[in-house]
């Protein structure tokens, strides 16, 4: 078998169509999927950002799929990989944008992260992979 690997990351947000405006202009991608007021989904490389409602994901959905309910309340956080000139890249999208660096570092062990908010408050994070010890 082989090591498992993070097919979805999940954060959440009340305000989907302010949430649906920021992803959709800082990443330049249209949504995947999206359900009025339960949920906006973008398909990323090999991964998928889902933004869900936390109010419409406590109650199962209704129709064929048996989705538990689920959700979270606060801010959460999400990390998308970069190398050190995406990072750069990111960080003038981001400015462009007027969106805040709330942090900009070297990790000790080496690697660089950039780190901002969403509109619902969640940390959004650009990371070398290497901080992890992972190849670019």
């Amino acid at each position: 078998m082989t090591k498992p690997a993070i097919l979805e990351a999940v954060i959440y947000a009340r305000d989907l169509p302010a949430a649906e405006a920021f992803y959709t202009r800082l990443l330049g991608v249209a949504p995947h999927a999206k359900v009025d007021g339960r949920h906006i989904f973008y398909k990323l490389a090999h991964h998928m950002l889902l933004i869900f409602n936390p109010e419409a994901t406590r109650t199962p959905p209704d129709g064929p799929l048996p989705v538990p309910p689920h959700g979270a309340r606060g801010q959460g956080h999400v990390c998308f990989a970069a190398n050190a000139d995406e990072i750069e890249a990111w960080r003038q999208r981001l400015s462009a944008m007027s969106v805040a660096i709330e942090s900009d570092f070297e990790w000790p062990q080496g690697g660089r992260s950039i780190y901002f908010r969403d509109p619902a408050g969640n940390s959004v994070e650009f990371a070398e992979p290497r901080i992890w010890g992972f190849d670019a």
